[in-house]
């Protein structure tokens, strides 16, 4: 079974939902991106989702596209980063540490599977040990031909539905995507936000009803009050910009100690899930 469908089915049983972060690959470096993910699936992180550096982010604010920039101006590879991931599944299975049934998933602009040809990188990604990708920039009228060939390779090909999507795209989108369905919960870009629409909850609630896949929602969610509040309508929530955000200036700041922040962080979250 894949890692994403173990994780929510064990989820229902508890009544729980999944803490779900996000960092950038090979921000500020691809050892400190293994560190983090080890760190953070230590402190509660349920699922980690890794972001695929892109020179033209999709949907992406500017703290996480700044993310991108600094790990592509330090030259990461996407080959490094699928070799660091296989390295993390290597290390877990060996040691039998939590990370080796914790799901793992790419955040991927579509135009780097083109390039690298869909069924190749699909094929790099599930060997590497991923679970899923998240494709922002693939349109569902478009999104057969991937989701056939994820399928076939084991993997979850994650859609996105937005507060604007019209009811009808978003009934199509739904019936489309494995895994399970990314809410977004604000019309715009990625980044924290000190508040959330009111009319967020009743959206995902209506959603949930119709669809069996687990709705997790991702942009603006940065504080433990807000997982709080949205934990009761969710099957998950996604963070990101308030995570990558706290990578950006770091300086010398030793590797162990960035890591071991954001993994204080990342614990308070998932206290704050389970409160």
């Amino acid at each position: 079974m894949n890692r994403i469908d173990a994780l929510f089915s064990s989820l229902k049983r508890s009544n729980r939902q999944a803490l779900m972060p996000f960092i950038t690959a090979g921000d500020p470096d691809l050892p400190t991106t293994k560190a983090l993910v080890e760190e953070l699936v230590a402190r509660g992180a349920d699922m980690v989702e890794i972001g695929i550096p892109y020179s033209d982010p999709i949907a992406d604010g500017p703290v996480i596209a700044a993310s991108y920039t600094r790990a592509l101006q330090k030259g990461v590879k996407h080959a490094e980063i699928l070799a660091t991931v296989r390295k993390l599944r290597d290390e877990a299975k060996a040691s039998k540490s939590a990370i080796d049934g914790t799901p793992i998933v790419a955040m991927v602009s579509y135009s780097i599977l083109h390039r690298q040809g869909v069924k190749t990188f699909l094929e790099q990604a599930a060997h590497a040990g991923f679970d899923g990708a998240i494709v922002p920039d693939l349109p569902v009228e478009e999104s057969a031909h991937v989701a056939k060939i994820a399928t076939e390779l084991g993997l979850k090909l994650i859609q996105l539905i937005t507060p604007t999507t019209p009811r009808e795209r978003a009934l199509a989108i739904a019936k489309s995507t494995t895994g399970f369905i990314y809410y977004v919960s604000v019309a715009g870009i990625t980044g924290e936000r000190k508040s959330l629409p009111p009319e967020l909850a009743g959206n995902v609630a209506w959603l949930r009803t119709q669809t069996d896949l687990p709705v997790c929602i991702g942009f603006g969610i940065g504080s433990p009050e807000q997982i709080r509040e949205l934990a009761p309508v969710a099957d998950g929530l996604i963070v990101g910009s308030a995570l990558v955000k706290r990578l950006a200036n770091i300086g010398d700041t030793p590797r162990s100690q960035v890591v071991a922040d954001l993994g204080g962080f990342v614990g308070e979250l998932a206290d704050a899930l389970k409160s």
